[in-house]
Parts: structure tokens; sequence; C-alpha cells
């Protein structure tokens, strides 16, 4: 069991001490998800293998991205999680700051335990803002048009949960939690997510955080109801990255939700190349999804992903140690992308190629 963070070795060793830290109800909403579709995004990655090269220069290795117009010091972000006060009191505060300290990239949840404006300032810098879209244009308008004002530059649209999931794990957890823990969400923890900052002074009676109804004409009103760049997450065909292209999106990430909601039992890592051949060479990619090691981040890199978003490991690091355990995740992640691109012989982003890998 990791005890100490000078001790930690790899992400995968955050998960037990994570386990231990944060109470079993609030471990279950973190680790649910369907086990099919779990254990493909992290099978499917192990499928692809490195072609390394030799006797090339590499002392010096540029890990820097160009995301939406703004330079990143790599290419590892943090995707949105929700209710992170839920594993530590620092919740997404900590996370922030973090990020600042790692030059990161940070996309805040709708459902986030603190607000907006309290994030971009922890941060130094605006988030890129995820929205789940709900069960009301109304309310969504709102929450798009204060995160504008907040400063946010990047909306991040959720897709992929139209009619929300069956959280089986989250389930058997609650069984063995019986604490109350209304210092940060009522009885029902999805429930309660509507009354997080971001719905501050909004009538959300009845609100549903899913929009089963949502189309492509959603995806056009939120174009003419923001100046953010608009970006569209959860797409994992050919055919809607060709759809989002039509509709003016600025960049997709490919997601399954961490294989959280859909019983596909197909990776993000599969989806990726028809997804890049429908989005075009002008439409950035990213992808989440089972990313857990460095190897795993420049396998997606080589098949054509400008970055890779984690969830569940710097939750893992929040849960354990707070903001310092976020940092070490991406120092971990950094290290061994650093490392694996020296092997490969590739200085810089640019130069990892898809003959860097065989496989699937």
């Amino acid at each position: 069991m990791l005890a100490d963070l000078k001790d930690a070795l790899n992400v995968l060793e955050f998960e037990a001490a994570a386990r231990k830290a944060i109470p079993p109800a609030h471990f279950g909403y973190l680790a649910t998800g369907v086990d099919a579709t779990v254990r493909a995004n992290r099978e499917a990655l192990a499928r692809i293998q490195l072609r390394p090269r030799r006797l090339i220069d590499v002392s010096k290795v540029d890990m820097s991205v160009e995301l939406l117009g703004t330079k990143w010091e790599t290419p590892i972000l943090l995707a949105p999680v929700a209710n992170q006060r839920a594993f530590h009191s620092e919740g997404e505060a900590g996370v922030a700051r973090a990020a600042k300290q790692k030059r990161t990239l940070q996309v805040l949840s709708t459902f986030s335990s603190y607000s907006v404006e309290e994030v971009n300032r922890e941060g130094g810098r605006p988030v890129w803002f995820q929205l789940y879209p709900t069960s009301s244009l109304a309310v969504a308008e709102r929450v798009v048009k204060r995160a504008e004002a907040a400063g946010c530059p990047v909306l991040v649209l959720t897709t992929d949960i139209p009619a929300g999931r069956n959280p089986e794990t989250q389930k058997r957890f609650e069984r063995l939690d019986k604490r109350q823990c209304s210092s940060c969400h009522g009885p029902s923890m999805p429930a309660s997510s509507f009354r997080r900052p971001i719905f501050e002074g909004l009538d959300v009676a009845g609100l549903v955080p899913y929009n089963a109804t949502l189309t492509w004409d959603y995806v056009d009103r939120l174009r003419r109801m923001t100046r953010m760049k608009l970006v569209l997450k959860g797409i994992v065909t050919r055919e809607d990255a060709r759809l989002c292209r039509e509709h003016g999106a600025d960049a997709i990430v490919v997601s399954n939700h961490g294989g959280r909601a859909e019983e596909t039992g197909r990776a993000t890592i599969e989806s990726l190349p028809e997804v890049l051949d429908g989005a075009g060479p002008a439409l950035p990619v990213l992808i989440d999804g089972g990313f857990r090691r460095g190897a795993d981040i420049f396998k997606a890199l080589a098949f054509g992903a400008r970055a890779v978003a984690i969830g569940r490991p710097y939750v893992w690091g929040l849960g354990a140690f707070g903001q310092a355990g976020v940092e070490k995740v991406i120092d971990l992640l950094q290290a061994e992308l650093r490392l694996i691109m020296q092997q490969c012989g590739a200085r810089s982003l640019a130069q990892i190629a898809r003959q860097s890998v065989t496989g699937l």
C-alpha cells in the first residue's frame, strides 16, 4: 500500500491508496463503469506495441502542444470529474493548483463542487468548461453564459450519456457505506449534483442531468449562444466526427466516459482511427479512456490524437494525498512519456508517428 508520495513508482499504485482514503460509496462512484468497456479500454492499449528507434540524439525532448490557440507544456490534460470534494476536501480547487504548478490543462465538470470562478482563481488561468446538457436548454444557457463570463475559452459538450447509466459498481459500494455525507452532498449523490455552485440562483426543480432529446440542433444552438470554442466529447464513430465538422465544432474528444455508461465493449483507442478519418486534418482530436502509463499516452499520440485526458488516475492522487497527489500523478506520467519518446527517437510530439507503433 502506497503510504508516502516519495515511494510512488507508477500511477497504478494510487488506486489502492485512494480506495483506503475515500469513503466506500464515494470510491464506488469514482470506480463505477460497465465492466466490459472498462476492461476493453485497457486491453486494447495493451495490444499495441512500440517500435523503438536507435542512434538518434534524444537529449532534448519537447512535450509541448498547442490546443485551440494555447500552448501547454504537456499533452496530458485533466478530464472533467464531478463532485471532487467527495474524494478530498481540496476538491477541484486543489486540482486547479496542481494544474497550475504542472502547467497542464484542467477541464472543469458542470457538477464541480467549487465554482468556476473559484477554480479559475486557484488555477491562475481559466479552465475549459464541460457542459452536461441537462433537460433544460434555458438552464444550460445560463450555465454557459456564466462560464463564458468567468473567462473560460472553451466549452466541452458531453454527448455520450443521453439517457443516464446503470452504475452497478457504485451501488455495490454504497451497501458497504453507512455514513451520512451531508458535508458534500445529500442522501443521493446524483440528485444533489444540482446544488453545485454553477446552479446557484437557478430553478432546477425536476431537472435531470442528461438529455435524451439531444440532437445536432442543440449543438447549433450552443454555437449561436456563446463565443467560446466548442468541443464535442463522446464521439466514437466516423459518421459523428463528420457531423462535428459540419456543425462547426472546434475539436473532438474520443471518449466512452471511461467506460462508465456504454456497454459497447469497444475501446476508445479502437475508435480513434475512424474518428480521425471523419474529422479530417483540420479538426483536432483528443482522447480519453483507460490511460494509465506514459506508454499508453504515446500510443494514442502515435495513432493521431492531439492530446490525452486522464480522469480516474488524478482523482486517485487527489483522494489519497490532495493537491500533492495530483501533481505526483502528472509527474509520473510525464516522466514515463518522456522516456518512451526517447526510446522511440521522438524529440517532439510532431515526431511521434503512426510507424512508431504496431498492433490493433
